[in-house]
């Protein structure tokens, strides 16, 4: 990082540091606060500008766990949460690390969409990059800005597609500095490696456009050409200025999103969480739910509420894992039924997109099927029909999913999977208590944002969050402890596997689906280790041993602790 160098002597680490008094306090990856013994005091010119007491980290971890707690409401520790990060990051991540239950729903999912809605309101100080259309001819300028030599993840978003909300323009940053937090917090890839961008090409949110206190470009976004010249001048410069950089697409509008993934998979080390994260956790959440239904994979009927990038990323790794069980690349394609806003997708229909089209239903297929009318197949007549073994939901539709529908699949379906992961929890499909109630308890049940225990057989029961976080900080910190060239799809199917193999439920039919949060750092290891390998297997990262990979894996893992500092000129 600027300003300091790690060094070690007699086997310890300990940082070579060259800024002093404000300037050193200033920085929030070096600062320690009262944390400063006194031998830096004295080095770094701290006597005076501190109080007395030298607090250790412990000390200071229970004084910023007790004012977060204090806050009155998820947004309010939102943003103490974000001036902490600004403030000490060793700190900011060590809080997350030991409160993660309590501090993932809002450094992420489901608080920061209400941070991301009011960013404009809330704004404080910079933290990453934002490189406005304005600025198109200037990309390699910003970039070079010595602050960001040592960046290893970056993660991008046009604030287009925020979660479930919509256009969120230059408030979009916040699911970025979200998504690194996680990178360092659950996998342990050190913050002065990271760096969030927001590529501002505007916004058609008129609210926005009319709020005088909007940081952001207030312009209509470009499209068409514009806005991919503008993509390709980004990716351009990235590549000259970061060889090795791991970048992860973040949020962006679904006619967008899938083509910018194609463009440039094959260029540099990226991919689209939205699309390939969402399709790993889901597919990993499955493959454990398997060892609780006992319904082969080969065997499931999958309905997909939500077409999108999501909906289609999720059926296409699922299908792939179908194919390694046996099954042809027809017979797995027959088991997904898609359903979007026209309805069930089938062959013929018009404006069908190119990501779609794998998963559109032969009609001749239905010919015996019952409908409500002939001119659209709703959900009801796909659960009636098709009689599916899982139901997930990316649709962004709350209570899409109906007592009446949820009650019609459990009719057919001993134990039926049901996954309403739209985020936030104002967009979820159902919530966890009613799909309880409406399957007799029977449903497995795996959601999109955090929700409070259920009832289970009289006993409190975790609610298992699919979150990403169980995948892509783990992918994130495999791919860049081998410097993988490329992002493959095998790699994602690797992490998936890796998460079902880390699921209490292997063991115990009647635990949960997913491991509990507080041991995120390890499943995230065990994807790291996965997603690794299989990146030297492809060819795509120095060919190493499976000792050498968990090395260098390791070695990549930082925890939030102070290191000594010697001052240097």
């Amino acid at each position: 990082m600027k300003h300091a160098k790690l060094q070690f002597e007699n086997g310890k680490p300990y940082l070579e540091v060259n800024i002093t008094d404000f300037d050193l306090i200033s920085n929030s990856l070096l600062n320690k606060g009262t944390g400063f013994p006194e031998d830096e005091r004295i080095a770094f010119n701290l006597f005076g500008v501190l109080p007395p007491q030298q607090a250790t980290l412990s000390i200071q971890l229970a004084r910023s766990y007790e004012m977060f707690k204090s806050k009155p409401n998820d947004l309010a520790k939102y943003l103490y949460l974000r001036d902490l990060q600004d403030s000490n990051e060793t700190l900011y991540y060590r809080l997350i690390v030991e409160h993660v239950e309590e501090t993932m729903p809002i450094v992420y999912t489901p608080t920061v969409g209400a941070g991301c809605q009011q960013y404009s309101h809330i704004y404080r100080r910079p933290r990453g990059i934002y490189i406005a259309y304005p600025y198109k001819d200037r990309i390699d300028e910003i970039l070079a800005n010595p602050r960001f030599n040592h960046v290893e993840a970056i993660v991008v978003s046009d604030g287009e597609r925020i979660l479930g909300l919509g256009d969120q323009g230059a408030g979009g940053m916040g699911i970025p500095v979200g998504k690194l937090a996680l990178y360092s917090a659950c996998a342990g890839i050190h913050p002065a490696t990271t760096l969030p961008i927001l590529l501002d090409c505007g916004t058609n949110n008129p609210e926005l456009i009319n709020d005088p206190l909007y940081i952001g470009w207030q312009h209509e976004r470009i499209r068409g050409k514009e806005y991919d010249d503008f993509i390709d001048a980004f990716v351009t410069a990235l590549k000259k200025r970061y060889p090795h950089v791991l970048l992860q697409w973040e949020d962006f509008a679904q006619q967008n999103a899938n083509p910018i993934l194609a463009r440039y998979r094959n260029q540099l080390c990226t991919f689209n969480d939205d699309i390939q994260g969402t399709a790993a956790v889901a597919t990993g959440t499955l493959l454990a739910a398997i060892q609780v239904t006992g319904v082969p994979l080969k065997d499931q009927r999958i309905v997909i509420v939500g077409a999108g990038s999501a909906g289609c990323g999720i059926s296409s790794l699922i299908m792939r894992a179908m194919i390694d069980e046996g099954l042809s690349e027809s017979e797995a394609r027959s088991r997904f039924y898609l359903i979007d806003r026209p309805g069930l997708l089938l062959e013929g229909m018009p404006n069908i997109m190119s990501f779609q089209q794998p998963f559109l239903q032969q009609k001749t297929a239905l010919a015996n099927w019952k409908l409500a009318n002939d001119s659209t197949i709703s959900l009801e007549d796909v659960v009636k029909n098709a009689k599916p073994t899982v139901l997930v939901g990316v649709s962004g539709q709350p209570g899409i999913f109906t007592e009446t529908i949820i009650r019609e699949m459990a009719k057919n379906v001993e134990r039926p999977v049901i996954f309403p992961l739209s985020n936030p929890t104002s967009r979820c499909e159902a919530v966890p208590t009613d799909l309880m109630k409406w399957t007799d308890e029977r449903a497995v049940i795996g959601t999109g944002s955090p929700f409070d225990n259920i009832t289970k057989k009289g006993k409190s029961f975790r609610v298992d969050q699919t979150n990403n976080c169980y995948i892509f900080p783990g992918m994130g910190l495999g791919l860049i402890a081998v410097k993988a060239k490329l992002v493959t799809d095998k790699m994602f199917m690797a992490a998936a596997k890796a998460l079902a193999a880390a699921s209490p439920a292997k063991s115990d039919p009647e635990a949960n689906l997913l491991p509990p949060l507080h041991t995120i750092r390890d499943v995230s290891y065990q994807v790291a280790f996965a997603v690794a390998k299989e990146a030297v297997n492809a060819g795509l990262a120095n060919k190493l041993s499976d000792q050498e990979i968990e090395t260098a894996v390791r070695k990549k893992m930082w925890f939030p602790e102070y290191l000594p500092y010697k001052r240097v000129e």
